[in-house]
């Protein structure tokens, strides 16, 4: 019997590119016939023509699976999704638009029948803006030295995943609809082969990720791997509280010497109360992005609703 391959794609607004991904993925895909497959593209309410395009091509080719969302929640959302509804052995997720070449397919294949549970690919170089990347590599850096666990490095989770890892992650995704496979697979202990490429720019369509998204990204990001930006915050409020008792001591001799020369004035009084009222503002920003994660697990909501499922 053959080994299947689930090929997820989660995608919003790629009209320019659907059809050329499937093509792609059909020519590597063919490249290894002793492999049964299916392609699953979770559209996030394309506002485009993308519906159109995939339907057509799902018409044509049974293999072809189409998640029709209600509305857009997102790609990881989405992209969990597919988890949920891919049947395969092992579960290959992309995305539509070719910044991560399809052309690697066979390769994370190859390494997985070597007995790697998963095989990602980890970006060595990107043709992206010079900016977003260089902010992309600090934003590893930081999250590398919070986390409590090793974390891999310019790794967005393109690649494959063997069924036992989707099965684990599902278990997870049940208790936060939003984590992220690559922040929780080294906790996990997975046998982990990374496989080195070159980022494309993207050459069609436009990318629906604001800069305020990825903040988002990486806060959450940031909050779902570590506690210890809360133990810096108690670090910091010692700290801030012991030197404001010096200061307080210090002031008071003084003024005790000097009783009769000696003004305070309201500059660093003025200094001082931003300062620590800066301290106090940013502790409770950390605070409130931890109680929102606290908040997303502990409602029970659904992944995304499906507005239609074709070739299921």
């Amino acid at each position: 019997m053959k080994k299947k391959i689930s090929i997820g794609i989660p995608c919003y607004n790629e009209e320019e590119n659907i059809e050329l991904m499937y093509k792609a993925i059909c020519n590597q895909i063919e490249k290894m016939p002793q492999y049964d497959y299916e392609i699953i593209f979770s559209d996030n309410d394309s506002q485009d023509e993308s519906q159109k395009i995939m339907r057509s091509i799902a018409n044509n080719d049974k293999r072809v699976k189409i998640i029709i969302n209600q509305t857009n929640f997102g790609p990881y959302r989405s992209g969990v999704n597919c988890y949920n509804n891919a049947s395969g052995d092992a579960y290959i997720v992309i995305p539509c638009d070719f910044q991560e070449p399809p052309e690697m397919i066979p390769d994370y294949i190859r390494e997985w029948e070597n007995g790697y549970d998963i095989v990602w690919g980890q970006k060595t170089e990107s043709n992206e803006n010079k900016i977003k990347y260089a902010c992309r590599k600090v934003f590893y850096g930081i999250i590398n030295k919070m986390s409590d666990y090793p974390q891999l490095n310019q790794v967005i989770g393109y690649g494959l995943m063997d069924r036992k890892v989707v099965d684990i992650l599902l278990v997870t995704q049940r208790q936060d609809p939003q984590f992220e496979a690559r922040n929780l697979v080294c906790e996990y202990g997975f046998k982990i082969k990374l496989l080195p490429y070159t980022q494309a720019e993207r050459k069609r369509g436009k990318s629906s990720y604001s800069v305020g998204k990825y903040y988002d990204f990486a806060i959450t990001s940031l909050v779902n791997t570590s506690v210890k930006p809360l133990r810096m915050m108690t670090i910091i409020g010692l700290l801030v509280s012991f030197l404001c008792f010096i200061s307080a001591i210090f002031y008071f001799v003084y003024k005790m010497v000097y009783w009769d020369s000696f003004t305070v004035g309201m500059a660093p009084l003025i200094i001082g109360l931003f300062f620590v009222a800066g301290i106090q503002l940013f502790c409770l920003g950390m605070l409130g992005e931890y109680i929102a994660v606290l908040i997303r697990r502990v409602t029970n909501k659904p992944l995304v609703v499906e507005k239609e499922k074709i070739n299921f």
